[in-house]
């Protein structure tokens, strides 16, 4: 395996299936390619202007581990999404790639069996099922991109994206979200720097060349024509908010240039909840008010949402309980039904 030179630290090197034999094995329907596509373009209609009486809502699990629970919750946000659609556009949070500050669970494609193995053959497949289950039942569906190499297999699935704090400084993620064929959202920096997502708005829109892997695994030049449908995500950072007014007007400032009539969105968790899952209406319900009262820069907000509020700790061999997060924090199902309510009945009464 290794020589005196190369991969002397490398245990194994293995080759995962082309994207194009994962896609042959388990086929994107016509229903589901169709929703992609209607959600992705109204995504963007919200994004340039178009349709400005709606918000998109991101809600669903911070990350997920358990398929089943991951269907139950799609089960039970769906009508809530076809009951608000005159004023949400919803799409389910289905995040399968998680970025560790140090070390932890990876994510559902990294480790799907939870046990340190590490079968990402099998988290690829189960990824993809999962999409085309929850976009067959359809509702559409969100991630954050994180691996350059996993999109190939799963991002005609997908009907918006974000890169997050840790990642939208890096150019290999900007030049990724270049070729995206969805909408993407950039967040503000761990630390709560605004000026890293401004620049990876810019970089991301204009054409890039890099090396990727095509749909058959080989590895290529991948070209790209840029990305105009981009937007920022305020997610506060180094223990501080910045969801409010004051911050919102400064970021309307910061890619005033960008020609997106909406390019906020707020992220009511991490930071600008203080790291407190049950403040996320707090930040919310701040958020309407702001859009009601003509703040129109604003196009959504994400929230961090399960079957069982609060989280639990992943550890090797222990038995977890069903529909809580091993990540961060979420609100309850009972708790995020009830504030999409309040929020739609409040976006209702706003001001003409």
């Amino acid at each position: 395996m290794s020589s005196p030179i190369d991969n002397q630290h490398v245990i194994e090197i293995k080759a995962l299936p082309s994207p194009r034999v994962i896609k042959t094995k388990l086929p994107i329907t016509d229903q589901a390619a169709a929703l992609v596509v209607e959600t992705r373009e109204a995504i963007r209609k919200i994004l340039h202007g178009q349709d400005r009486d709606r918000l998109v809502v991101i809600v669903g699990p911070c990350s997920i581990h358990d398929p089943d629970a991951a269907y139950e919750y799609a089960v039970k946000l769906k009508p809530i999404a076809e009951a608000l659609r005159d004023r949400f556009l919803i799409v389910m949070r289905t995040y399968f790639e998680k970025p560790r500050t140090t070390i932890g669970w990876k994510g559902l494609i990294n480790d799907p069996h939870l046990d340190g193995t590490c079968d990402i053959v099998a988290g690829v497949e189960l990824a993809r099922t999962i999409l085309l289950n929850i976009n067959q039942l359809g509702l559409p569906c969100g991630t954050e991109l994180l691996d350059p190499i996993s999109p190939q297999y799963i991002a005609d699935l997908i009907s918006w994206t974000a890169i997050g704090a840790r990642t939208t400084e890096s150019q290999t993620h900007r030049e990724m979200a270049s070729g995206v064929s969805m909408p993407v959202g950039f967040k503000n920096g761990t630390e709560g720097s605004l000026q890293v997502a401004v620049n990876a708005m810019i970089s991301a829109r204009t054409p890039h060349h890099f090396v990727g892997i095509n749909a058959d695994g080989q590895t290529s030049i991948i070209k790209t024509m840029g990305n105009p449908d981009r937007h920022i995500v305020l997610r506060g950072g180094g223990g501080k908010t910045n969801y409010e007014a004051e911050h919102v007007i400064r970021a309307e400032a910061a890619v005033a240039g960008e020609g997106i009539a909406r390019p906020i969105m707020i992220d009511c968790s991490h930071d600008n909840s203080l790291k407190d899952h049950t403040r996320q209406g707090v930040v919310a319900h701040e958020v309407l008010r702001q859009f009601r009262e003509g703040r129109q820069s604003i196009m959504g907000f994400m929230l961090e949402s399960n079957l069982k509020p609060g989280k639990q700790t992943w550890k090797e061999g222990v038995a977890l309980a069903h529909g809580v997060s091993i990540t961060d924090a979420c609100l309850g199902w009972d708790e995020t039904k009830l504030l999409l309510g309040e929020l739609a009945d409040s976006l209702t009464a706003r001001p003409v």
